[in-house]
């Protein structure tokens, strides 16, 4: 039985409102994010596929994974992408105290910061999963909390690569922020949904654009 959905509900958004789910806008434009990287291969991999299509996304980066792969990180800076902040360690916010949780996002922030001084501090909490107290701390410390309208689902191995493909297509509309993982575990489904899903963006006369 899978604990997450495809397309978040109107009255998550509405209840939580202080997080962003979706951008509204009038262009037909969507957002592409990715989390948990940057790793080699995969990274790599979504860079060439975002070029192909002249499309830039934002790149939410566990601090950990920037050290150990700087230069793929920097990579992604020099193609124009924007990054945003997925925590040191991939903490999960409800089991972790709120003090260790912001010490542990600054840490993430000091790695990208040694590489970029992005305009804007973009977070976004792994998993989903933030306390209120948590989230107050980092709005007060000016980062956004960013979520999201469509969860590829690309993580789950239990899941069909095409079911993944219609989570992403039957569930996008303008203003979505759309959920990919560039992750060794997603990269089985990523590397089929990607592509299609950047095909069908193209004939369909959307528009991608970072955060």
């Amino acid at each position: 039985m899978k604990l997450y959905w495809t397309k978040t509900h109107s009255i998550i958004k509405k209840i939580f409102s202080n997080y962003s789910w979706d951008v509204s806008n009038t262009g037909n434009t969507v957002y592409l994010t990715f989390d948990d990287g940057p790793i080699p291969e995969v990274t790599e991999w979504v860079l060439v596929e975002l070029k192909k299509y002249g499309i830039k996304a934002t790149f939410f980066c566990i601090g950990n994974n920037i050290e150990k792969n700087s230069e793929i990180f920097k990579k992604v800076i020099r193609e124009g992408h924007t990054i945003g902040n997925h925590t040191f360690n991939h903490l999960n916010g409800w089991q972790t105290t709120t003090e260790t949780y912001i010490k542990n996002t600054k840490q993430a922030q000091e790695a990208i910061e040694n590489h970029t001084h992005p305009d804007a501090k973009l977070f976004r909490p792994p998993y989903g999963k933030i306390k209120k107290s948590q989230s107050k701390k980092l709005q007060r410390l000016g980062y956004k909390i960013i979520m999201w309208d469509v969860l590829s689902a690309d993580f789950d191995a239990t899941i069909s690569k095409e079911k993944c493909l219609n989570n992403v297509l039957s569930n996008v509309r303008p203003g979505s922020i759309i959920v990919f993982h560039d992750s060794i575990k997603a990269f089985k489904n990523l590397q089929y949904v990607l592509p299609k899903t950047l095909a069908y963006l193209k004939e369909n006369n959307f528009k991608c654009n970072p955060l």
